[in-house]
């Protein structure tokens, strides 16, 4: 939902995401159908763009997909880091918006039928979950592992 957003303008809807996509049930999100998706369209408290919300219930159907062949997201994610979080050390200026592993990252994830799923997308949320720590090298968080 976030992409062409503001992280702000997502955070502030994130008890309305979460009742109006169900508690984030991907079982539920799989099998909605057009009627939902409309209800979900015309609801004010969400972000109410058509392929955000077509991706939301394509994602939970690639996400079931996945754990259906006897993997879950979390192992198929931390894979690529070796179950490690990396720590970088920027300075103030020096962050990228995306690196190479998150684009490696990005066309698995695409090829497996994932939506909105693109580069910088797919870094803001490896440094959301922990994955990586971009925390500038003056901050008090840098290197501590994940917030």
């Amino acid at each position: 939902a976030q992409a062409g957003l503001s992280w702000e303008t997502i955070l502030n809807k994130r008890e309305n995401y979460r009742a109006a996509f169900d508690g984030w049930d991907a079982r539920r999100i799989a099998a909605y159908d057009d009627a939902k998706v409309a209800a979900l369209l015309a609801n004010p408290g969400i972000v109410r763009n058509r392929l955000k919300v077509a991706a939301t219930v394509t994602n939970a159907r690639a996400y079931l997909r996945l754990v259906d062949q006897g993997g879950s997201l979390d192992a198929f994610l931390w894979q690529y880091v070796d179950g490690r979080q990396i720590v970088n050390h920027f300075e103030r200026a020096s962050r990228p918006a995306t690196t190479e592993l998150a684009a490696r990252l990005s066309k698995d994830l695409l090829k497996r039928g994932f939506k909105f799923v693109g580069p910088t997308i797919v870094y803001a949320y490896m440094q959301g979950i922990g994955m990586v720590d971009d925390h500038d090298v003056s901050c008090f968080r840098h290197g501590r592992g994940a917030c």
